[in-house]
């Protein structure tokens, strides 16, 4: 397709995605210049359409019948995109005022995973900061019982870590006051991934009373935070994949989200932050994913991502208004976790 043909064409398929997706039920030529007002004949937009058809960019599902939008049709739809909804001013004061209430870290992600899923009415979901880029704020250390420790790990992120350490020797308060100020003097301002060279040489560094609780704590923090760091998602929203799902392919969708494996493989490709990834149908490499569509995108604060957000949902999903809606949360979030 070439010139004004192929920018009448372009118009055509955009108008019958649109409709699709506002109405998903197929689309006529007669329907399209009602709608649409195109300043053409209807003879002229069949045979546009019959182009389309042509090309792989609709279908038509039977004889009589109007066309739906391919996945090929739905990449050049979202590729074509100018400009996405910005979100309504009452909506941007929802999520504000819902996530400036958020109690900790979690309770933010929470809210945000909820407002997503109801703004856009589909599966979202939300990564927890991993601690490869946080740093840590504090390390608290509590005793339990005099041979049992609570050590609580606070990060620049708002991420709460906690951990049970049993000692073999007896520890006194003295001991505990002491073993707090060693451990944050190698934790504090760095990540777990540069502290865990201080925690390794800590214990060699230390009196001798305090080499063993120093070591079997710097050990616990080493294996369990920096050599086995959590991945996890929090989700809303699932029940809203039942709208529009065959059957058949939704038990397939909720077990792949519900496993949490296929999603973060997706977040751990994420775009760069304010960017918003789009994989349609076929795109998504889990056959599990193949009748869905996912945005995505990154979250995070001063050029530092610290996880990933998204919705699931179809193919035929609104996604100027997703892509909006996944982008400023997204915003929001950094915003808060940044202190801003």
């Amino acid at each position: 397709m070439a010139g004004t043909a192929d920018a009448r064409r372009q118009e055509v398929l955009r108008a019958i995605v649109a409709d699709f997706i506002s109405r998903q039920e197929p689309v006529g030529s007669k329907a399209l210049l009602e709608r649409h007002h195109l300043p053409v004949s209807s003879a002229t937009i069949r045979n546009d359409m019959a182009v389309l058809e042509s090309e792989g960019f609709i279908m038509q599902q039977h004889a009589s019948s109007g066309r739906i939008p391919t996945e090929k049709g739905y990449r050049a739809f979202v590729d074509s995109l100018q400009s996405v909804k910005p979100m309504s001013l009452p909506e941007k004061r929802a999520v504000m005022s819902f996530l400036e209430e958020g109690v900790d870290l979690e309770d933010v992600l929470k809210r945000a995973v909820q407002l997503l899923a109801q703004f856009t009415r589909q599966a979202a979901v939300i990564q927890v900061p991993t601690l490869t880029n946080a740093r840590v704020k504090h390390c608290e250390v509590v005793a339990l019982s005099p041979r049992r420790l609570l050590l609580v790990l606070i990060t620049d992120t708002g991420r709460v870590d906690q951990r049970n350490v049993e000692l073999l020797e007896l520890i006194d308060d003295s001991q505990v006051h002491l073993l707090r100020e060693l451990l944050n003097s190698a934790l504090q301002g760095k990540t777990m991934m540069d502290a865990s060279d201080s925690l390794a040489e800590l214990a060699g560094a230390v009196p001798p009373d305090m080499a063993e609780h120093v070591r079997r704590s710097a050990t616990t923090l080493i294996e369990t935070l920096v050599e086995q760091p959590s991945d996890r998602l929090i989700m809303a929203g699932a029940s809203n994949l039942t709208r529009g799902q065959s059957t058949a392919s939704l038990p397939g969708i909720i077990e792949a989200l519900e496993e949490q494996v296929v999603v973060l493989k997706l977040m751990a490709d994420l775009p760069a932050l304010g960017d918003v990834a789009v994989h349609i149908g076929g795109e998504n490499r889990d056959e599990e994913l193949h009748s869905t569509s996912v945005v995505a995108t990154a979250y995070g604060g001063e050029g530092t991502t610290l996880g990933g957000l998204g919705v699931v949902g179809p193919t035929y999903m609104d996604y100027p208004g997703t892509i909006s809606r996944v982008s400023a949360v997204a915003g929001y979030v950094g915003r808060i976790l940044s202190g801003e």
